[in-house]
């Protein structure tokens, strides 16, 4: 076996963890980008076409999750700590995971999401995913670190306001709700979008590992 051919085996695959992960990161922003449009859909049946636009997105991510993790195992060398890109694998799986299974409760209970609360979550979940998006591409070379702790600023930031959301939203509903399975359906489903910025907070504390790490 030449030096060449030796070298290969021990080289870190580099480009094919960044690419993973930064599929993974423009995947996690389009979910968010379709949680938006199915929070502002007034029409059923094109709210469930949505829907299954995000279901089917959750499984392409579910693949590239997998791939990472057959990639972890098949490369003795990595870019970062092999425990580092696994909780990261996981964290940014679990932001998908949670975006579809608010679509699917919203389509399950039957409950319109038209409605300021529903939208304000949206947005919030679409910042805090944009700006995980932003973070994962900055992993490549972690040359702008400038633009990453902005990210994670700015993260942070998106999942203390849907706390204070989900408090006030919770409270209206019992205020203002008459109907006690609606105030059960809408809670429920409130607690599950919160959890999406939860999860971009767990995957933005990951990268803010790595950057302290390797930067």
């Amino acid at each position: 076996m030449g030096l060449n051919s030796i070298l290969k085996i021990f080289l870190p695959k580099d480009k094919v963890f960044f690419q993973l992960f930064e599929n993974v990161g423009e995947n996690v922003v389009k979910m968010a980008i379709k949680l938006k449009e199915v929070v502002h859909e007034k029409d059923i049946d094109k709210r469930k076409l949505l829907i299954k636009e995000i279901e089917d997105l959750e499984h392409v991510n579910d693949d590239y999750t997998h791939r990472i993790f057959t990639e972890l195992g098949r490369n003795f060398i990595t870019p970062f700590d092999r425990e580092d890109i696994h909780y990261l694998a996981t964290a940014l799986d679990d932001i998908c995971d949670y975006i579809h299974a608010a679509t699917k409760k919203i389509n399950f209970y039957k409950v319109n999401p038209d409605h300021p609360t529903f939208h304000k979550f949206a947005e919030l979940i679409l910042k805090s995913c944009t700006e995980v998006g932003k973070a994962v591409a900055e992993l490549r070379d972690m040359k702008n670190l400038r633009k990453i702790t902005d990210a994670m600023v700015a993260i942070n930031s998106a999942e203390n306001q849907a706390d204070d959301l989900l408090d006030i939203s919770i409270d209206e509903l019992f205020e203002t709700e008459p109907d006690a399975k609606e105030v059960i359906k809408k809670k429920e489903i409130y607690q599950v979008l919160e959890i999406v910025t939860d999860k971009s907070e767990d995957a933005a504390n990951v990268i803010e590992s790595i950057i302290i790490k390797y930067a």
